[in-house]
């Protein structure tokens, strides 16, 4: 129970990592917000979940959707003083080298993926401004950082943007009491990439890099998220927590 006082808002919680992350939050004695796009499967979630929970269905791209989000949940006293901005897209198929990429698919990833994050981090970090401090933990990704996503280059660049922000964002307000921080998880078999996890051969190439031998799963994310929402981690801000197997080391 080590998130036992706290109000958490996890987005892209109906699945993945963020639901892997909600519902280990609940777990942890939070209560928590299940925020995704698709409310009907983030409303289920928040009924399963261990403790004191809801949901909200809300599209992060769209600032009048995330500004009413923020508003109707203080408005119930239930302003979250932790805020994981994890929901995104990665549009297999679509998304391609950049000579090769339309401006339609860039638009549409970075309108979710860096976009819907700033959005979700500017509402959170008004509402914690007014609590008096807060965690902010945003996802990342190694494509922004190391040649993983070449032909990836709207979500490799949004995800390079996320890591930027995090860093910002901490230097910002780490006066207000606000720790901003950003996981990255390497490879994880998520709904997000379910192409890849359905392709054995590109499979095998991703998961021949890894040291450990083996894919991510959500649940190898959820401690490092739950010592970010904590107070385990009250001197960490502005970093990047890398969750790899090892890749670092290469």
């Amino acid at each position: 129970m080590r998130l036992n006082g706290r109000t958490a808002l996890v987005t892209g919680a109906a699945a993945g990592i963020g639901r892997a992350v909600a519902d280990r939050y609940a777990r942890e004695g939070a209560r928590v917000v299940y925020a995704d796009r698709d409310g009907d499967t983030a409303a289920a979630a928040a009924e399963a979940a261990a403790g004191e929970a809801r949901a909200v269905g809300v599209d992060i791209s769209d600032e009048t959707a995330v500004a009413g989000t923020f508003a109707e949940l203080e408005a119930d006293g239930w302003t979250p003083d932790v805020v994981v901005a994890n929901a995104g897209v990665q549009l297999f198929g679509q998304d391609a080298k950049i000579a090769d990429l339309d401006l339609d698919v860039w638009r549409r990833t970075i309108d979710v993926n860096l976009t819907g994050t700033f959005l979700t981090v500017k509402h959170a970090v008004r509402g914690m401004l007014r609590l008096g401090g807060g965690s902010l933990i945003l996802t990342g990704s190694p494509t922004g950082m190391r040649g993983e996503g070449n032909d990836f280059t709207a979500y490799s660049t949004s995800k390079a943007g996320i890591h930027g922000m995090t860093r910002t964002v901490a230097a910002a307000y780490t006066g207000d009491g606000i720790r901003a921080n950003c996981v990255v998880p390497a490879y994880t078999e998520t709904p997000l990439v379910r192409t890849l996890t359905e392709n054995e051969t590109e499979r095998a190439a991703i998961v021949g890099r890894i040291p450990m031998g083996r894919a991510g799963s959500p649940a190898d994310v959820e401690g490092v998220m739950v010592y970010l929402a904590s107070e385990e981690s009250a001197f960490a801000t502005g970093a990047l927590f890398e969750v790899n197997g090892g890749m670092t080391t290469l």
